[in-house]
């Protein structure tokens, strides 16, 4: 299998870069989302995240398998956390290998990109004056 997606409650940027190593892929990237400890200058306590998850990932899967097909990627993976997380917490982890360093950042940006913007992953930031959804995807 050279596609690993999955959400769940810890993910590590260690595993993503092991399960993409190949020895026919030159170029590795990583993308990895961190928790901020501010947003618009407002300290930030915490985040919540909260998914649809069969269609979360099905969308992911779409991802994955647009780099293979149109950028080359021999491996990816896409991780995304479920649940409370703090700041400098890891949120997601994406890792694509190719033959190429350019395909690979390619591949990362479009993934990022087309996930915040497709995945159903709902994220809520908490304050020490009250709590916001943000980012909400359709």
């Amino acid at each position: 299998m050279d596609v690993w997606i999955e959400i769940k409650e810890h993910i590590t940027v260690q595993e993503a870069l092991d399960f993409v190593q190949s020895p026919d892929s030159g170029g590795v990237a990583v993308f990895v989302g961190n928790v901020r400890n501010e947003t618009k200058g407002k300290p930030v306590r915490q985040l919540f995240f909260e998914c649809y998850a069969p269609m979360a990932l099905l969308e992911l899967e779409k991802i994955a398998e647009h780099t293979r097909a149109a950028m080359g990627i021999k491996k990816i993976a896409i991780l995304h956390v479920s649940g409370n997380k703090l700041p400098g917490d890891t949120v997601v982890v994406i890792a694509a290998a190719a033959p190429h360093r350019a395909a690979a950042f390619e591949a990362c940006q479009y993934a990022i990109d087309t996930l915040k913007e497709t995945v159903p992953i709902w994220k809520k930031e908490y304050f020490e004056d009250g709590e916001v959804w943000v980012a909400a995807h359709p």
